[in-house]
C-alpha cells in the first residue's frame, strides 16, 4: 500500500513539475538541424554560371539572418545559413543537397534556385521527408501537395505570369500577331503553357516559337528569326542575361514589336540598365513585389525597413536589382514560419506553418498582394500588376490581376 502511495505521489510532483517548469521543456521537438540554440538551414545558389546574376539572392538572405541573430535570433535560436554553389547544374545541385542533408545535416533546405536544379532535387527531398522550401522558381509542380508535400515554391507560378500577359494581351491587341521566345526548360515551357492556356482560342496568334539553351553564348540568331516573322507583339520568357541580349537586339534590328518580358528577366538594375534604358522604353511586365529604383515607394513602411536594411547589412546590394528585393522577401517569410514553428522544430511542422500562412504580406510586396498558403494551395504568391518602363523605372498600371491555379 505504501509503494502505491508513494508512486502516486512521485506521479502528482512529476504533473506539477511539468505544468510549472518544465511545461517548455515538454514541448520542445527537435529534428536534426535544430536545437535550444540554433536552426541549421540550407540553400543551393548559382553563384556561377550562366544564372549567376541570382547569386545575390543568396547574399541577401545570409545579410537578413545575420540581422536575425543581431536582434537575438528566433525564440532565442540562432540561424546558421549554409550556403553552396551549383553553377546552375542539376548534377551539381544534387551533390550539393546530398551534402548539406547527410554531411552537415541542415533542419531543410531553403530557397534553392532554378528549376532544372530544383526538378533535380525534389524526389531526393520527398525520400528524405526534407523541406524544399520556398524555391526560387515559379515551375508549377513545385505546388504538387499532393505528389510532393515536402517542396513549396514562393514566387507567382510561371503559368499564372503566362495567363496574365494574355489577359492583357486580349484586351488591348485581339488581332496581334505573335512571336515567343523561351528557355527550353521548365521555365520557359510552362510560362509558354500559361500564355497559351490564357489566350485560349486566340493561341493561334502565336506565329512563331524560338527556344534557346541556356549554354548558348548568344540568343541573337534567334531574334533575327523571330522579327522575319512579322510578329508585332515579342514575348521573351528569359532570364537575366538573355533579357538583356534580346532588349538590346530588338532594338538594334529596328524591330518595333510590343514587348513582353518575363517577370525573372525585367530587373531594372540587372537586366535593363546593361541593356540600356533607351532601348528597353514600353517594355511592359508584371510584378508582385516593389521596385526598389522607384521613388513612389520612398515613403512606403515596408520600403523604408528594407532601405534602412541595406544600408546596415548590404550596403553593397543595389537596391534597383529585383533580386535583391526577392532575397529580402523570401528570408522575411521564412523567418515568419520560423516564428510560427515556435518550439516544435521538426521537418514535418516546419513544412505544416509554410502551409498555414494567412495573408502574410512582407514589407516589399505590392499593396493588395499578399501570402496565403493551406495544406491544398502550395503557391504562396498568386497575385500580379502588369508594368510599364518609362524613362528610368516602371510605372505600374491597371489591377492587381489573380492568374489562380486550381490547387
Amino acid at each position: 500500500m505504501l509503494s502505491t502511495r508513494l508512486s502516486v505521489a512521485a506521479l502528482s510532483a512529476a504533473v506539477a513539475l511539468a505544468m510549472t517548469s518544465g511545461s517548455a521543456l515538454a514541448q520542445k521537438k527537435y529534428d536534426t538541424g535544430a536545437s535550444d540554440t540554433e536552426i541549421k538551414i540550407g540553400n543551393i545558389m548559382p553563384y556561377s554560371g550562366p544564372a549567376s546574376a541570382y547569386g545575390v539572392i543568396g547574399k541577401m538572405e545570409e545579410a537578413y539572418f545575420k540581422m536575425i541573430n543581431e536582434q537575438g535570433g528566433i525564440n532565442g535560436r540562432k540561424i546558421t545559413f549554409v550556403t553552396y554553389d551549383d553553377g546552375y547544374s542539376p548534377p551539381k545541385a544534387v551533390e550539393q543537397a546530398r551534402k548539406l542533408i547527410e554531411s552537415d545535416e541542415v533542419l531543410f533546405i531553403f530557397g534553392p534556385l532554378g528549376t532544372p536544379s530544383n526538378s533535380a532535387i525534389q524526389k531526393y527531398m520527398n525520400a528524405k521527408k526534407v523541406p524544399q522550401l520556398f524555391v526560387a522558381t515559379g515551375a508549377t509542380k513545385f505546388g504538387d501537395y499532393k505528389g510532393f508535400p515536402w517542396t513549396m515554391g514562393w514566387q507567382p507560378a510561371y503559368q499564372s505570369e503566362g495567363r496574365i500577359y494574355a489577359k492583357h494581351l486580349l484586351s488591348t491587341k485581339p488581332d496581334a500577331k505573335i512571336a515567343v521566345m523561351y528557355q527550353n526548360d521548365d521555365f520557359g515551357k510552362d510560362l509558354l503553357k500559361g500564355l497559351k492556356d490564357g489566350l485560349g482560342a486566340k493561341a493561334s496568334q502565336i506565329i512563331a516559337e524560338e527556344s534557346y539553351e541556356v549554354s548558348e553564348p548568344t540568343i541573337d540568331s534567334h531574334i533575327i528569326k523571330l522579327k522575319a516573322s512579322g510578329a508585332d507583339v515579342f514575348v521573351s520568357i528569359t532570364t537575366p542575361k538573355f533579357a538583356a541580349q534580346a532588349i538590346k537586339k530588338v532594338a538594334e534590328s529596328g524591330w518595333k514589336p510590343t514587348y513582353y518580358q518575363s517577370n525573372v528577366g525585367a530587373s531594372v538594375g540587372s537586366v535593363l540598365k546593361p541593356a540600356g534604358f533607351e532601348n528597353a522604353q514600353g517594355l511592359l511586365s508584371a510584378a508582385y513585389a516593389k521596385d526598389g529604383a522607384d521613388s513612389q515607394w520612398d515613403n512606403d513602411e515596408g520600403m523604408k525597413k528594407f532601405y534602412a536594411f541595406l544600408a546596415k547589412y548590404a550596403p553593397d546590394m543595389n537596391k534597383t536589382d529585383g533580386s535583391v528585393v526577392y532575397g529580402y522577401g523570401q528570408a522575411q517569410t521564412l523567418v515568419q514560419v520560423l516564428k510560427q514553428a515556435g518550439d516544435n522544430l521538426t521537418r514535418e511542422n516546419i513544412m505544416k506553418q509554410a502551409a498555414s500562412l494567412k495573408a502574410f504580406a512582407p514589407d516589399t510586396l505590392l499593396p493588395g498582394v499578399a501570402i496565403t498558403t493551406s495544406p491544398t494551395d502550395f503557391y504562396p504568391i498568386e497575385q500580379l500588376q502588369m508594368m510599364k518602363f518609362n524613362g528610368d523605372k516602371y510605372d505600374l498600371f491597371g489591377p492587381v490581376i489573380s492568374g489562380e491555379l486550381s490547387h
